[in-house]
């Protein structure tokens, strides 16, 4: 059975159409992502990437200040506020029009971003586990919503990941959560399976190859393996040689009904969804 098509979100009073997939390019103002390539502090640095994003075809723009790799320094609200502050500021200043998303679990620095600076979507890797006011938060500003399963914190994610049953005990993390967020009026939520948090480079294949269960949600799917250690280890490199394994997921992940990939690398994913866009369309 064909399920209806729920594939747009609320931006800024706007319907975007998810129908053909988007690419959210990524903004780090981190001195400490996994990826050094990603690390933008300096204000002529953010402004050049942000300009590279928008230039390269992304529809979206996902800026975070929380290194979320694993093991990363666990900063306070205050710094990651001024990180963002400086981001944004600088982001609004070269694009004005852009769809932002913010890349936080903290319910008060996704306040400040959607009140001070008009970002749109507020993405969070613990889905409301890391701050118990995310999602009055989120219901209050009436703005989209991704959240992200992920077993522990950056801190401990990797240490231990362990499933009895992993689609299982995902799909109804999930589950759960989307009825709390029902509950609470929020309407535009977006589900990231959580490629890298808390799972095993075996873990994440698995859920990649069930991706398209995802479908049964009837929600928009964020998938975000860019550069990832799900590539790296399993081809033995680095995440400096990691593009060409990101494209390889990205297209499985877009053939298995992905709506969003989160990427580094802008346009080979622009080229990506042309591709996977043509073979549908064909």
């Amino acid at each position: 059975m064909e399920l209806l098509n729920t594939k747009y979100i609320n931006v800024n009073g706007s319907l975007m159409d998810l129908s053909t997939p988007c690419v959210m390019g990524i903004l780090n103002v981190t001195p400490d992502s996994f990826y050094e390539g990603s690390r933008m502090q300096t204000e002529t640095e953010i402004a050049r990437r942000v300009e590279q994003i928008m230039e390269e075809g992304a529809g979206m723009i996902d800026v975070g200040a929380y290194s979320s790799r694993p093991n990363a320094e666990n900063i306070s609200p205050r710094e990651e506020m001024e990180r963002l502050r400086m981001g944004l500021a600088i982001l609004r200043k070269v694009q004005p029009d852009a769809v932002v998303s913010v890349d936080t679990f903290r319910a008060d620095v996704a306040r400040m971003c959607v009140e001070e600076y008009g970002v749109a979507i507020i993405n969070d890797i613990a889905a409301g586990e890391m701050d118990k006011d995310m999602f009055r938060t989120v219901a209050d500003l009436n703005v989209p919503y991704i959240m992200m399963h992920m077993q522990g914190t950056p801190q401990n994610m990797q240490r231990h990941p362990h499933y009895d049953h992993l689609l299982k005990e995902v799909f109804l993390y999930f589950a759960q959560k989307v009825q709390q967020l029902r509950d609470l009026g929020v309407k535009d939520i977006i589900l990231d399976p959580g490629f890298g948090f808390g799972k095993t480079v075996e873990h994440n294949y698995e859920l990649l190859a069930h991706l398209e269960e995802f479908r049964l949600f009837n929600l928009p799917l964020l998938v975000g393996v860019s550069r990832k250690s799900m590539i790296y280890r399993l081809l033995g490199t680095t995440p400096e040689e990691a593009l060409n394994g990101t494209t390889v997921l990205d297209t499985i992940s877009l053939m298995k009904g992905a709506d969003i990939l989160r990427v580094h690398d802008v346009r080979e994913a622009v080229e990506t969804v042309k591709i996977v866009g043509a073979i549908h369309n064909a």
